[in-house]
C-alpha cells in the first residue's frame, strides 16, 4: 500500500514540473529573443515632416522648449496656457517661401485659448484643422493640442488646401487632453459673431485679449477659467463675459465683488470710471448688468438696450451632470452565505476525490492479492515470527 501511495505521488509531481517548464519556457524563449535583439524605446512622432505638398524643408527644423524662445512678447501668455514646447521650419518651393511655428501644448484647451489669443476680431474664418483664420500671408489654425502660426512670402489659391494636408499629418491627444473647454458649451450661438471668442486661464492671456473687467476681479488665482464673445444685438452691439468658477459658493463670492465694481463705478461718476479697463469705459451704463448660475458669473457690456442685454443674459445656463455611483446590491449576510456555501463545495469535492483514490487504490491492492492466490481481505492472514525455542 505505501510504495502504490508513493508511486502516485510520483506520477502527479512529474505532471506538474512538465508543466511548469511549458509554461516557462516561451518566456524564456521571449526573453532570450529581446536580449539578442534589444527593446528600443519607441521613435516620437516628429512636430512638423520634412516636406508636405511639394513644400520641402531648407534645414534641420528647431525645436524650442522655453516660451520666450518661441514667443518672447507673449511668453507669460505662453505660459498660462501650459505651453510645452515648440518647433520652428522653414520651407521652400519654386522661389517662394514658407515658415511654420507649430506650438504645442498640454492639451486642447491650451491649445485653443492660444489660438483665440492670436485671432483678431474680424479676421475671416478658414476650414483648416479644428478651427483657422488669416490675415493677408499669415495663416493661423489648431488642431488637437497644436497651434501652427504659417507665414508665406506669397498666398496663393491651393495654400488652404496644402494647410490642409499638414494638418492631417499632425499628432492628435488622446482621453481627456483632446477635449475643448468645457466653459465654450455655455456661450449663446444667436446673434454670436463668427472668429470673437477668446478664451483665458490667466490674466495676461485675458487682459491681451481684451477681457472687460480687470483681471484680478476675475479671479484667477482661484482657478477660474473666462470666455468673451461679441454679439450683434437688435439695439446695438454687446459683450458677452462667462467666468467659470470651481464651486458655487466661489462664484456667488465674486459675483459679489464684481458687482459691487460695477455699481461703485456707476454712482461714483467719471472719476471712478476712469479707473475702468477701456472696455467697460466704452460701455453704456444702462447695458451693464451682472446674473450667476451655479459656478458661472455671466457680464453684459457694451452699447444694447436693457431689455436685450437682460435677454442674452438668460440664455447662458449652467446645467450640471450628475453621474450616479453604483451601490452594492449584496448585503454582508448574503456575502457570508455564499462563502459558506463555497467552503461547503469545496469539502465535498475533496471528499469525493478521496473516495475515488481509495476506491481505485483499493481495487488494485484486490487484484493484487487475487493474482497471488491469497483471499481478498487481509483481515485472516496469520503472519507471525516463530522462534521455534525448545527447553
Amino acid at each position: 500500500m505505501r510504495w502504490i501511495a508513493i508511486l502516485v505521488c510520483s506520477v502527479v509531481l512529474a505532471g506538474s514540473v512538465h508543466a511548469g517548464w511549458a509554461q516557462a519556457a516561451p518566456a524564456k524563449v521571449a526573453a532570450q529573443k529581446d536580449a539578442a535583439h534589444g527593446s528600443l524605446p519607441p521613435v516620437p512622432h516628429a512636430l512638423l515632416p520634412e516636406s508636405f505638398a511639394g513644400w520641402a524643408a531648407t534645414g534641420a527644423p528647431k525645436k524650442m522648449t522655453d516660451a520666450a524662445q518661441a514667443d518672447a512678447t507673449n511668453a507669460a501668455v505662453l505660459k498660462e496656457y501650459e505651453f510645452t514646447d515648440a518647433t520652428l521650419a522653414k520651407y521652400k518651393r519654386s522661389g517662394e517661401t514658407l515658415s511654420l511655428l507649430a506650438l504645442s501644448f498640454h492639451d486642447a484647451s491650451g491649445a485653443y485659448g492660444m489660438y483665440s489669443f492670436y485671432r483678431q476680431n474680424g479676421w475671416p474664418r478658414e476650414q483648416i484643422g479644428t478651427g483657422a483664420t488669416s490675415n493677408n500671408n499669415r495663416v493661423l489654425f489648431w488642431v488637437g493640442n497644436i497651434v501652427v502660426d504659417a507665414n508665406f512670402s506669397q498666398i496663393g489659391p491651393m495654400s488652404g488646401s496644402e494647410l490642409r494636408e499638414l494638418a492631417g499629418q499632425l499628432p492628435l491627444p488622446e482621453g481627456g487632453k483632446a477635449l475643448a473647454p468645457p466653459i465654450m458649451a455655455s456661450v449663446p450661438k444667436a446673434q454670436l459673431d463668427a472668429q470673437t471668442t477668446h478664451y483665458a486661464v490667466g490674466p495676461a492671456g485675458y487682459a491681451g485679449a481684451g477681457g472687460v473687467l480687470p483681471p484680478e476681479l476675475v479671479g484667477f488665482d482661484r482657478g477660474a477659467e473666462a470666455v468673451t464673445a461679441s454679439y450683434t444685438l437688435r439695439t446695438g452691439p454687446a459683450t458677452l463675459t462667462i467666468i467659470d468658477y470651481p464651486t458655487p459658493q466661489l462664484a456667488a463670492a465674486q459675483e459679489k465683488a464684481i458687482r459691487d465694481y460695477i455699481q461703485a463705478g456707476i454712482h461714483g461718476g467719471q472719476q471712478a470710471q476712469a479707473a475702468w479697463p477701456k472696455p467697460l469705459r466704452d460701455s453704456g451704463l444702462p447695458a451693464l448688468e451682472v446674473r450667476r448660475s451655479g459656478p458661472l458669473v455671466t457680464l453684459v457690456s457694451g452699447n444694447a438696450f436693457t431689455d436685450d442685454s437682460h435677454k442674452l443674459l438668460g440664455t447662458v445656463h449652467y446645467e450640471s451632470e450628475l453621474t450616479s455611483i453604483q451601490q452594492p446590491t449584496e448585503s454582508e449576510i448574503l456575502k457570508t452565505g455564499k462563502l459558506l456555501w463555497g467552503i461547503t463545495i469545496l469539502v465535498l469535492i475533496g471528499c469525493s476525490v478521496s473516495l475515488v483514490l481509495a476506491f481505485f487504490v483499493g481495487g488494485f491492492r484486490v487484484l493484487y492479492r487475487l493474482a497471488r492466490g491469497k483471499p481478498v481481505s487481509s483481515v485472516y492472514d496469520i503472519e507471525f515470527i516463530s522462534l521455534n525455542l525448545r527447553d
